[in-house]
């Protein structure tokens, strides 16, 4: 099981706990209705704080994906440009030995 379906589970299952706990609480209603509003509040700036925290870390990781693509196609692109010099090396190495065939059975 995944850490994030974990902590789902966790949270859901402290939510339930914590609603039949007010529900089963011998208060007035007003109160528990209270009790909830500000649980609910509560509950509404912890979940803000942490989708802040994972925006900026994906952020974060956005920036670093973006990074080392760069960095590997600037390597891909150094790479095909020293092929295609190899390359070019050897057909003239090629047209040159065919040239000199040519030229001997004459």
């Amino acid at each position: 099981m995944s850490k994030g379906k974990f902590a789902i589970g966790a949270l859901l299952g402290a939510a339930a706990g914590f609603v039949a706990g007010i529900l089963t609480a011998p208060k007035s209603g007003k109160e528990t209705r209270q009790e909830l509003k500000n649980k609910a509040d509560e509950v509404k700036t912890d979940v803000s704080a942490k989708a802040k925290v994972a925006k900026r870390k994906a952020g974060d990781v956005a920036e670093d994906v973006v990074e080392k693509a760069g960095k590997v196609t600037g390597d891909v692109a150094d790479k095909v440009v020293e092929v295609a010099r190899d390359v070019k090396s050897k057909s003239q190495e090629v047209a040159k030995a065919a040239k000199k065939t040519i030229n001997e059975k004459k």
